[in-house]
């Protein structure tokens, strides 16, 4: 029976010199293949990716988030918006904002940010809980829009309770969206 080749070859300690040149070698080659492998591809995609991230305003009108450590998500409220969803760290945000689209289909559209002006006050009688109330109404008085945001201390949930008022006409005549612009956690460049 004959051996193998590889138990025949006599195993030397290699030198720490030796070793550190093999890693200086190996490091070098990895690197210099990751270089050419990265620019060798695209800086950015044909069609977007979309605009560049920012930093949301700094004035807050609402911060709000769950009385417990139950639930992760923080919010805030900037010009009478949700300005920022926070989860499941409050340096993680998935919303940057979320804004109402108000129009009769017809004869206008008003964006909430543009087209209306706010007032925001606590929700509850105790003036340290974390939630909020905007009354948003139309500059030009024919609708409000009442909305309460808060958090659910048993689950990761923001709960917003909407009430669409018509000052003006019939409440049927009015069509209510929203527009949400989502914010991708982690991803600094572009969203």
């Amino acid at each position: 029976m004959s051996t193998p080749a590889f138990s025949r070859i006599r195993w030397r300690t290699a030198s720490p010199i030796v070793l550190v040149l093999l890693a200086l070698l190996f490091s070098t080659v990895f690197s210099l293949a990751s270089h050419l492998n990265a620019s060798a591809a695209s800086p950015t995609a044909s069609d977007g990716p979309g605009a560049l991230s920012h930093f949301d305003l700094a004035r807050k009108d609402c911060l709000g988030t769950a009385r417990n450590t139950t639930s992760k998500v923080w919010f805030t409220i900037a010009n009478g918006v949700l300005s920022d969803v926070y989860y499941p760290t409050i340096d993680n945000t998935n919303v940057e904002t979320l804004q109402y689209i108000v129009t009769d289909g017809s004869t206008f559209t008003d964006l909430q940010t543009r087209d209306t002006t706010y007032t925001v006050q606590s929700l509850s009688k105790n003036s340290n809980a974390l939630d909020c109330e905007v009354t948003t109404t139309a500059k030009s008085g024919k609708y409000r829009i009442v909305t309460d945001y808060l958090t659910d201390p048993h689950q990761n949930t923001l709960v917003m309770n909407v009430h669409f008022i018509a000052l003006v006409g019939d409440l049927s005549a009015y069509q209510l969206f929203v527009r949400y612009d989502p914010s991708i956690p982690r991803i600094a460049q572009r969203d």
